[in-house]
């Protein structure tokens, strides 16, 4: 298969998984083990027309928060974001520096793909529990100063174990302290957009050092990154449509069968 249609499939599957809660990181597993493997690089990279996407959508709701910000209603709001957001950045530095955080470049193929597939499968499984858990429970539109904590929290266990999904883990925490499907994702998908163009420069500015970035191919990354931030844009557009009045029960089920799968996978 010619590379370029290759990471013409990676884009699909990197825009429709990543603000999905089903894990953009399971996916891209499984897809390369028919497909040209990628560089932890190329797969940052792709995330931030994803990022992008997010602005697209969000662009009324974000013009308003910019406009408003005077307001104590929209500076509350904004705190939250930064605080989530600082967390984050505070939570995955350490695990760097501690060692906590493992690479895809450092871990044999098959380990990092049962990594993977544990995540996945085991957020599949907290899915269920906490939907079953909240069954005829209503939530709550406003996002606490807890659920703040506990989503910076999950950002960083998502940075650190890759397969957790950054968009499932932060809805999952925040759902299980009560808070609304809704309100949960808009949090979820405008705290992601300071995120990953944070990880994404980060990655670069590293990958610069060290002198890494002649080493990938930036012609098809780019096509990889565009497809990323169309594909991104249809199924934001279709989940904050979804969760108004659907659960989240059938993304626990779905994630339970690619850990599977994954794993199948790995023990051929």
């Amino acid at each position: 298969m010619p590379d370029w249609i290759a990471v013409i499939i990676l884009g699909i599957i990197e825009g429709v998984t990543e603000f999905l809660p089903v894990s953009s990181t399971g996916h891209l597993q499984l897809a390369e083990r028919w497909l040209k493997p990628q560089s932890e690089l190329f797969d940052i990279v792709v995330q931030c027309g994803a990022v992008l996407a997010v602005l697209v959508v969000f662009q009324k709701r974000v013009r308003g928060l910019l406009q408003e910000w005077k307001s104590p209603e929209t500076r509350d709001y904004l705190a939250k974001l930064a605080v989530a957001f600082a967390l984050t950045v505070g939570g995955v530095l350490a695990a760097e520096k501690f060692g906590l955080k493992i690479r895809k470049e450092d871990v044999a193929e098959n380990a990092w793909a049962v990594r993977v597939a544990i995540a996945t499968l085991l957020g599949g499984i907290l899915f269920l529990v906490i939907e079953g858990w909240l069954r005829n429970k209503p939530g709550r539109n406003e996002i606490s100063w807890a659920a703040v904590i506990v989503v910076g929290v999950a950002q960083i266990i998502a940075a650190t174990y890759s397969g957790s999904s950054r968009s499932g883990t932060t809805i999952l925490f925040a759902l299980a302290l009560g808070v609304a499907r809704p309100a949960a994702t808009e949090f979820s998908f405008l705290l992601g957009v300071p995120t990953l163009l944070a990880a994404g420069g980060y990655k670069l500015f590293k990958a610069w050092k060290h002198h890494e970035l002649a080493g990938e191919n930036w012609g098809l990354t780019l096509l990889a990154t565009v497809v990323a931030g169309v594909m991104a844009f249809l199924a934001v557009k279709w989940l904050l449509r979804y969760v108004q009045s659907h659960t989240f029960t059938v993304f626990g089920w779905y994630r339970i069968g690619l850990g599977i799968l994954i794993l199948a996978f790995c023990w051929r």
